[in-house]
C-alpha cells in the first residue's frame, strides 16, 4: 500500500520553521516541538512561506523575487512582530544590541537578519520543497480561501507578537519606516522584470562546486556578522561587507541558466551548501546543552540525501 505524501504547501509550512528556528538553534527541540511554540512558529514561518511562494507563482518571479519577498518576510517578522530591529535588550542580540546602535534601530542586526530570513527561512525551504515535489513545481498550492486565511493568520500572530512577546515599544516613526521598507520590498518583487535570456549565461557547473560554494558562503555571511563586530570597530564596514556579500551571491548565482527540471541536482547542491555550516552548528550544540540538536542535525542530512536519491532516481 503505498502511503498518501503530505500535501506540498504543509510540507513547506512546516519546513520553514525547522530551518529558520530549529535547525538554527533559535528554539532547540525542547522549546521547539512546546505546542504553543509549535503553533506560533509554524503560524508565522508557514504561513510566510506559503504566502511568498504563492505569490512567486502567480508573479512568474525567479529566484531575485524570491528573496526580495523574503527580505520582506524579515522585516515583518524581526522589525514589525519581535521588533529586535529596535529593542536594546532583545533576547538575541548580544554584541549587536549595542554594536551599530543609532536613533533606535540596531542596523546591523537588522541587516543581518533581513539577510538571513530571506535565505534561509524562506528561499531555502521553498526550493527544498519544490525539488520534493517536481510535477507541481509550477502549479498554486493552495486556493485563494487558503490565502486569504493563511494571511489573516500571518497578520494575528504579528499582532499578538507585537504586544504581548515584550513590553518593548518601539519609536512610531522607524517602525513606520520598517513597514514601508517591508511594503517596498514587495512592490520591488512584483514590478521585477522578467530574466532575459543571454547568450553569456554559463550552463550548470559542477555539483560539487556549487556545495562547496553554497557552504562557503553560509560560513563567510555567519562570519561577517557574528565575528565581524569582534574584529572591525566600525559598523558601517560590517554592514558594507554583508552588502557586498549578498551581492556578490546574486552576481555568481546569476551567471547560471537554472532550467527546469535539469537544473534539480544543481539547486540541491547550493541549497545542501547553504546548510552545511549550520548543520554542522547544530551537532556542536549539543554539547552546550541544547539537548537534541546532534539529532536536529542528523535528521536533517538524512532528509537531504533522501531528497538527493529522490532526485536522481527521477532524472
Amino acid at each position: 500500500m503505498k502511503i498518501p505524501r503530505i500535501p506540498p504547501a504543509l510540507a513547506l509550512f512546516l519546513l520553514s520553521p525547522a530551518i529558520g528556528e530549529l535547525l538554527s538553534g533559535s528554539s532547540p527541540p525542547l522549546e521547539f516541538f512546546n505546542p504553543l511554540s509549535f503553533v506560533l512558529l509554524a503560524s508565522l514561518y508557514g504561513s510566510g512561506a506559503v504566502l511568498i511562494r504563492e505569490l512567486k507563482t502567480h508573479w512568474h518571479r525567479d529566484y531575485r523575487g524570491l528573496l526580495l519577498l523574503g527580505a520582506a518576510y524579515g522585516i515583518l517578522e524581526e522589525g514589525l512582530m519581535v521588533k529586535s530591529f529596535f529593542d536594546p535588550n532583545w533576547m538575541d542580540l548580544g554584541i549587536l544590541g549595542s554594536f551599530g546602535r543609532w536613533v533606535d534601530v540596531n542596523w546591523v542586526w537588522a541587516e543581518m537578519l533581513t539577510i538571513y530570513h530571506a535565505v534561509f527561512s524562506i528561499t531555502i525551504p521553498i526550493m527544498l520543497t519544490e525539488l520534493a515535489y517536481p510535477e507541481k513545481k509550477f502549479d498554486r498550492w493552495i486556493s485563494k480561501r487558503w490565502f486569504a486565511t493563511l494571511t489573516l493568520i500571518l497578520a494575528a500572530v504579528t499582532g499578538i507578537g507585537y504586544f504581548f512577546l515584550t513590553q518593548y515599544r518601539p519609536p512610531m516613526p522607524q517602525y513606520l519606516l520598517a513597514a514601508i521598507a517591508m511594503t517596498l520590498f514587495v512592490y520591488a518583487a512584483y514590478r521585477l522584470t522578467p530574466k532575459k535570456m543571454d547568450t553569456r549565461i554559463k550552463k550548470m557547473g559542477s555539483t560539487r562546486r556549487l556545495f562547496i560554494i553554497g557552504s562557503v558562503a553560509s560560513f563567510a555571511f555567519f562570519l561577517i556578522f557574528y565575528s565581524g563586530p569582534y574584529i572591525i570597530s566600525n559598523p558601517i564596514i560590517i554592514m558594507l561587507l554583508g552588502a557586498v556579500f549578498i551581492l556578490c551571491a546574486a552576481w555568481y548565482v546569476n551567471r547560471f541558466e537554472w532550467r527546469f527540471p535539469e537544473s534539480a541536482m544543481n539547486r540541491l547542491s547550493i541549497a545542501s551548501g547553504g546548510l552545511a555550516f549550520m548543520i554542522f552548528l547544530a551537532f556542536l550544540m549539543e554539547f552546550r546543552a541544547m539537548t537534541g540538536m546532534s539529532v536536529v542535525s542528523l535528521s536533517a542530512v538524512v532528509l537531504l540525501l533522501l531528497l538527493r536519491g529522490r532526485i536522481k532516481r527521477a532524472g
